[in-house]
């Protein structure tokens, strides 16, 4: 409960975005910010298969503009609608402000590793000061999300990028993807951040404050390796039993849950095909230019127009570029995002689904063992308020969830349309002003032919 009060407290506006920083692998050197900005995601990172159908499915099947048509009206808890009013209310208030960057490579006899700088600024009370600086690894945000998805099973954990390694190479991160994952990784905090109840857990404070001796230390704390084999053990039972009656909020919930999986894994491969097509076409133009020059060179009576022409490819080739920037930089992010989003709440089903299950199986137990009649109702009645407590953080975390997906998705994509827009208005614009000067050229040629 002491969560649902500090909710209260919550901010909702947007966290300042991070330093481009990149890092070069291989040695404890951080590169220069925006060395790799703005990065274009390799072809190969995008192997995709060739199912040429996806386009066709989606187009009949799978609108995104039509997520209403399988979104579940879940009632709206009273934590909810408090949160949505300080969020409204609140948004000028911002007191957590997080920045990751200057990612640094770190070579050891064992490993290879990459670090990240964490900068938080704040005004909280609870801070012993008013900024820190610390350095993270990748595992370390495991840790963290770990542990928040054990202090809250039912609420909504932001996903973390996934683990990367390429096999055979000997520079195990290279620069778009370290670039990539910072980003997610700054993503991931600011979402912590800016969630009512998951922004004032406790190790979350420690992460983002403490040096890295502290951290290691309280990773030591808590159950040791027997008591959570336990509760594995004991979590996997609950899985195997199963839930015998799910309430018909959370059979909605499910529902929407498998059907956006699909639909935004389908939105996610098609993104990324369209991704690979355009890296494509854009290498396969800047061919073209060097081309026209060069045949310039051997026609004398064309050089203005063949050179008119490279210039008009460079240009289009250009706008290109920073349109594939857009779309790895705006589009693709977002979507991928959401992909581990859609595994994240499937989790989240299954934490509660276990609460549940074990709350059956007592009450299950209570009608055949007479004998600890006392022991069992005692129980059940701290279950009854476990799985009530979970089911009302699910609820609350999932209608804001389900408002943020719907505002980023849309976002993303009006930004990358309006992208589109300027892209072919830029392209037109370009071979519209070639034509016009050749239209000229040539009337101005048949004005001296007549004199």
């Amino acid at each position: 409960m002491e969560g649902e009060r500090r909710a209260s407290r919550a901010r909702s506006s947007d966290l300042p975005a991070g330093g481009d920083g990149a890092e070069s692998p291989g040695g404890s050197v951080p590169l220069p910010a925006g060395s790799c900005s703005p990065a274009l995601l390799p072809a190969d990172v995008l192997d995709l298969d060739e199912d040429e159908d996806d386009l066709e499915v989606f187009s009949k099947d799978a609108s995104l503009m039509d997520i209403n048509s399988f979104s579940p009206m879940m009632p709206t808890s009273p934590l909810s609608m408090i949160n949505q009013i300080k969020f409204e209310d609140e948004s000028d208030l911002k007191d957590l402000f997080i920045t990751v960057d200057e990612p640094e490579s770190h070579v050891t006899t064992i490993e290879t590793f990459i670090t990240y700088r964490i900068i938080t600024k704040t005004s909280r009370g609870e801070f012993d000061s008013s900024e820190f600086e610390v350095r993270r690894r990748y595992q370390d945000f495991l840790w963290l999300k770990g542990k928040l998805e054990e202090a809250h099973p039912t609420l909504i954990i932001p996903p973390l990028p996934e683990k990367f390694i390429v096999k055979g190479m000997v520079e195990r991160f290279n620069d778009d993807f370290i670039e990539t994952r910072r980003k997610a990784l700054h993503t991931f905090l600011n979402r912590i951040a800016d969630h009512p109840t998951l922004t004032f857990n406790e190790d979350f404070k420690v992460f983002l404050t403490a040096e890295a001796g502290e951290l290691s230390s309280h990773k030591k704390q808590g159950p040791g390796l027997l008591s959570r084999v336990g509760q594995t053990v004991r979590a996997m039972a609950s899985s195997l039993r199963g839930v015998k009656n799910r309430p018909e909020d959370f059979m909605e919930m499910n529902n929407f849950i498998e059907i956006f999986s699909q639909k935004i894994n389908l939105i996610d491969k098609i993104s990324q095909r369209i991704y690979k097509e355009e890296r494509e076409y854009f290498d396969e133009m800047k061919e073209y230019g060097p081309i026209y020059v060069l045949w310039s060179a051997s026609e004398e009576d064309l050089v203005d127009t063949l050179k008119g022409i490279a210039s008009c490819i460079d240009n289009c080739c250009k706008a290109t570029e920073k349109r594939m920037s857009g779309l790895s930089e705006v589009l693709l992010p977002v979507v991928h995002e959401y992909v581990l989003y859609s595994e994240m709440l499937m989790d989240v089903m299954k934490r509660r689904d276990q609460i549940q299950a074990e709350l059956d199986s007592k009450v299950e137990a209570l009608t055949y063992k007479k004998a600890d009649a006392d022991l069992l109702t005692e129980e059940i009645g701290k279950l009854e308020d476990k799985v009530e407590c979970a089911n009302n953080a699910l609820k609350a975390d999932w209608e804001r969830w389900k408002q943020n997906m719907k505002n980023d998705i849309k976002s993303a994509f009006t930004d990358m349309a309006e992208e589109n827009i300027h892209y072919y208005e830029q392209c037109l614009a370009t071979w519209e002003s070639f034509l016009t000067s050749q239209t000229d050229l040539q009337l101005d040629e048949d004005s001296e032919d007549k004199l």
